[in-house]
């Protein structure tokens, strides 16, 4: 074997066991609030794991592990369908580690208010649930829907999660409890939060809209010192006529405060507009990970 194809080999390897390794931890942080949290409560839970807990309610002798491994061989088939071959693969590890924490990772947590509870479990799972969509995979499920739905229609992860969620407490009200079911609200909205906050978190792309007289000088130092493209845009003034240059450029939110100062130090009057982006899909600034 050459040099390069044996670095080439051990750089896969890496990779993979790296990936392996991130579904892992996350699948064992859900499991630890699943186990050790929702079903202690008797809280319904999110996604494919949430409808296993309903049934498991009902049904106390069949376990949640195996539930969970049934509902989810026939979302595998749309995934086959619609996702990648790489994070099909990866997926069907991931659903295999998932199911093995939820069997054996049984970890007890000594919270007992409801309220912190729900807040404690939506927190650890948020995090689980968006370490194991930083891999090249998901643990199966909903993640999968909601993988393609991000990849087809821009639909954020945690919105795809809240609205199919949202059928699972209504089941679970009528079935069992509402004062339960509000509770996994809380839980629901918490993790759906977190998830985003993990997959994109403080690498969430601000845009930027810069209006100045000094447009030239501002934009050469955005691409000096921020080394941030940026395109140039005509526009005209609406009130006063004149024609006018605007900046645009998108950066990571860490640099939106650099970029702040810069604009001060040569226009203290720029008018400046940041918004938030949904996704970034670029060789330097994306931050979209590619499922």
């Amino acid at each position: 074997m050459s040099a390069w194809s044996w670095k080439y080999t051990a750089e896969s390897a890496i990779h993979v066991v790296w990936n392996l390794g991130l579904m892992s931890l996350g699948s064992a942080l859900c499991a630890v609030a699943i186990n050790g949290i929702l079903i202690p409560q008797q809280f319904y839970g999110a996604g494919f794991s949430g409808v296993s807990l309903v049934i498991h309610y009902l049904v106390p002798t069949l376990p949640v592990a195996a539930l969970y491994f049934v509902l989810n061989v026939p979302i595998f088939a749309l995934g086959w369908m619609y996702v990648g071959r790489r994070f099909f693969l990866y997926s069907i590890a991931g659903m295999l580690i998932f199911t093995s924490a939820l069997a054996w990772v049984h970890v007890s947590l000594p919270i007992h208010d409801k309220i912190l509870s729900a807040l404690m479990a939506g927190i650890i799972i948020g995090v689980g649930s968006g370490v194991i969509l930083r891999s090249l995979g998901s643990s199966g499920g909903l993640d999968i829907l909601s993988v393609i739905l991000l990849k087809r229609f821009s639909i954020r992860l945690g919105t795809t999660i809240l609205a199919f969620n949202s059928l699972i407490l209504g089941a679970g009200a009528i079935l069992f409890s509402l004062d339960r079911a509000l509770y996994t609200l809380i839980f629901i909205f918490v993790s759906s939060y977190v998830v985003n906050l993990v997959v994109t978190g403080l690498s969430q792309r601000k845009a930027v809209f810069i209006i100045s007289p000094q447009w030239e000088e501002i934009s050469h130092e955005i691409m000096d010192k921020i080394q941030r493209g940026v395109t140039i845009i005509g526009g005209r003034g609406g009130y006063t006529g004149r024609d006018e240059r605007i900046l645009y450029t998108v950066i990571t939110f860490r640099e939106l405060s650099q970029l702040k100062q810069l604009i001060r130090g040569i226009d203290s009057d720029a008018f400046v507009v940041v918004t938030d982006t949904l996704e970034v899909i670029g060789h330097r600034i994306g931050n979209q990970p590619h499922w």
